[in-house]
């Protein structure tokens, strides 16, 4: 589910709808195509209060005692009271930007006939931006077998049940589509931010492209 997106606004159309200062965001080129492990625009809270724009890596590290650590890109909303969600969860919110995501049909992912279908927000014109709701977390640690410890900030987003015509009817990640709900994630308490963890209503998504391309064909927009 949904281990494929895009973000292709610049950094100051994502600034300006997520009320970042211009001294607290990192400059990064639109992406048409962001894969796990790959670094990408976060907005969280710094540690005086203030929004921040960062760049993180998608995906928590799932450390395995003798065998590469696996990464983790998605928390299911029946998981994240576990101890590998929880301190994130109550503690490191944060909003993921992106213009659209990805799922495949139900062949397998890496197979030669598999579809991608990309869906954004319902609307006339370029897709819209909206945030999923993120989570993240300080990694210290290996991130490959044998490897040296790094420290490396790590995201992660939440899914849920779809409720929508997914293509292959598993996960549905959260959507933040309004500026009350982004606040809320970032500022409320958890059982505030708990209440957002719901899927968005199918009618309120499109599928903007389908096929073997894995990236986002609209590419950069203003």
């Amino acid at each position: 589910m949904c281990n494929l997106y895009s973000q292709t606004r610049n950094t100051e159309a994502i600034r300006n709808l997520f009320k970042v200062s211009g001294n607290r965001a990192v400059v990064f080129a639109p992406m048409a195509a962001i894969l796990p492990a790959g670094h990408a625009p976060v907005v969280r809270l710094a540690e005086d209060g203030e929004r921040e724009l960062v760049k993180m890596s998608w995906g928590f590290v799932h450390s395995q005692p003798g065998r590469t650590p696996r990464r983790i890109t998605t928390a299911r909303d029946d998981e994240i009271m576990t101890d590998f969600w929880r301190q994130s969860f109550e503690q490191k919110r944060c909003l993921v930007p992106a213009t659209s995501f990805c799922e495949p049909n139900s062949e397998r992912p890496t197979g030669a006939r598999a579809t991608w279908h990309w869906y954004a927000l319902a609307g006339d014109g370029p897709r819209q931006p909206f945030a999923f709701a993120g989570i993240w977390q300080r990694h210290r640690g290996p991130i490959q077998k044998g490897g040296p410890p790094v420290v490396l900030e790590v995201y992660s987003f939440m899914t849920t049940a779809p409720n929508y015509a997914s293509i292959n009817r598993e996960r549905s990640p959260v959507l933040l589509t309004t500026e009350a709900e982004r606040e809320i994630w970032l500022l409320g308490s958890p059982g505030e931010a708990r209440a957002l963890i719901r899927p968005i209503d199918g009618d309120r998504l499109r599928i903007v492209q389908a096929g073997p391309r894995k990236g986002d064909l609209l590419g950069a927009t203003r």
